[in-house]
């Protein structure tokens, strides 16, 4: 939570990518296989016109890039309460299927007090059962930013959410069944105020990330027990960008390494930040370059969990992979393509309207061996060269048109896992960014580094 709170087939493959495991507890028989991972979010963008307080899911292979389900709409909203969403944890449990919890809110008036989280049981993600609200005390305050986690000891899952009883503290309710809990108890109140815990237990350790108030960063606390109030913070601060909040620690589902999630104070900023470490238990979080990973488009404050290869089918299946894909910048990867008044040009995300950086990649104009890409807001329209300069165009089916909006999708001429696009109608010229706007120009393997890096991209959902 905020503290203000405070195609082709080439694309399909592109849009399912991969990534660590996440937030469950104790290893369960059906996750012992985990081979990719789901994302649970909700969506905003700056102006809110992509805001969506239902559930969404995202799907990887990598752990690292993400994509969207079911066109990024959400798989399930709730039906009492606010009638919205925010903040969903999605929990493995010890028999294999997940729980769902979600704050009880819908939309950015934090002023509101709610004493209530959202729950669904499911089998495999691909439906939801079982919707209510559990009350988790009388307190006239928020239930912000759930977590949960097994605890052996007790036999009980651990419910630990953010509220506040004369400070800013993380609570935690037990429960047998997600149904009926155990009264609230404060879980972790270090002497200053938090918020946003994530709890992820490794072997015999717990290990709980939360955000500190005081000072805006994110930090580490484990304990051998994981009992209340038995945490203790071994971690220096860690920020990316101007603001920070609501980590989010995962293992690789290899086994050999962790990473942790960030999200970014505000939609206004990028979404989400990465790090990632070799061993949990020290204090050595390396920033992943933005150009390893790409989060869900618009996601917000959510969670990630393993899957096993027949649930990352199963929910590819029942829910569909994006019809669209997004071009990310090689050497500038918080900036995307997009059109603004027809010109087409590199900008940072997120941004406004957000379905401008989003395109069909469809079959080239002129030869279906290439590529074009169409617009997905402004349908009737491609991008297409005019005079070298790359802009988005009314199709008007004539052969120079279709020749200007054609290219040759080849390996990336500054990174052979990206792409790079070669003109269809002036085969030494390539797509590339100058000062930010597109164009085509003369390039080859031996151009500049940087000339090389400016006319490569990923394309990802």
């Amino acid at each position: 939570m905020l503290l203000s709170r405070r195609a082709f087939a080439s694309l399909a493959t592109l849009s399912t990518a991969a990534v660590a495991a996440g937030v469950v507890a104790a290893p369960s028989p059906a996750s012992a296989a985990n081979t990719a991972y789901v994302f649970g979010y909700f969506t905003e963008t700056p102006n809110m016109s992509g805001a969506n307080y239902g559930l969404h899911l995202a799907v990887s292979r990598d752990g690292l890039n993400w994509s969207p389900l079911n066109q990024n709409n959400p798989v399930v909203t709730p039906t009492a309460g606010t009638l919205g969403l925010r903040d969903p944890f999605i929990l493995r449990k010890q028999d294999g299927t997940f729980v769902v919890l979600a704050t009880d809110l819908n939309g950015t008036d934090f002023s509101q007090n709610n004493q209530y989280l959202h729950v669904w049981d499911s089998t495999d993600l691909t439906s939801f059962t079982g919707y209510r609200r559990i009350r988790m005390h009388g307190l006239n305050t928020h239930t912000w930013a759930p977590t949960a986690f097994w605890d052996a000891a007790r036999g009980q899952y651990g419910i630990v959410y953010s509220a506040n009883n004369g400070a800013d503290v993380l609570m935690v309710n037990y429960t047998s069944d997600f149904r009926t809990v155990s009264a609230n108890q404060v879980y972790f109140s270090p002497g200053f105020p938090v918020l946003d815990g994530d709890i992820v237990v490794d072997g015999s350790t717990f290990y709980l990330y939360y955000k500190n108030l005081s000072n805006g960063l994110l930090y580490g606390a484990r304990s051998t027990t994981g009992a209340p109030n038995s945490y203790t913070t071994y971690t220096s601060g860690l920020r990316q960008g101007n603001a920070i909040e609501a980590p989010l620690l995962i293992k690789n589902n290899e086994g050999n390494g962790w990473r942790l999630w960030a999200d970014s104070f505000s939609p206004v900023n990028n979404d989400y930040y990465a790090w990632s470490s070799s061993t949990v238990g020290a204090n050595t979080w390396t920033a992943l370059n933005q150009r390893t990973f790409t989060p869900p488009l618009n996601a917000k404050h959510g969670s990630i969990v393993g899957i096993s290869s027949a649930e990352y089918d199963a929910l590819v299946s029942r829910w569909g992979l994006p019809n669209w894909a997004r071009l990310k910048s090689s050497n500038f990867p918080d900036r995307y393509v997009r059109h603004a008044n027809n010109e087409c040009r590199l900008d940072p995300y997120p941004m406004e309207p957000y379905q401008d950086q989003l395109w069909r990649i469809v079959p080239g104009l002129a030869d279906p061996a290439g590529v074009s890409f169409q617009s997905v807001n402004v349908p009737s329209r491609y991008l297409r060269h005019s005079n070298y300069a790359i802009r988005l165009d009314a199709y008007d089916n004539t052969a120079t048109f279709r020749g200007d909006a054609t290219f040759y999708r080849v390996a990336g001429l500054a990174d052979a896992a990206w792409s790079s696009f070669r003109s269809y109608n002036f085969p030494d010229r390539y797509l590339r960014h100058a000062n930010y706007l597109l164009r085509i120009d003369p390039l080859s393997t031996s151009s500049s580094a940087s000339d090389r890096q400016d006319a490569t991209f990923r394309i990802t959902p």
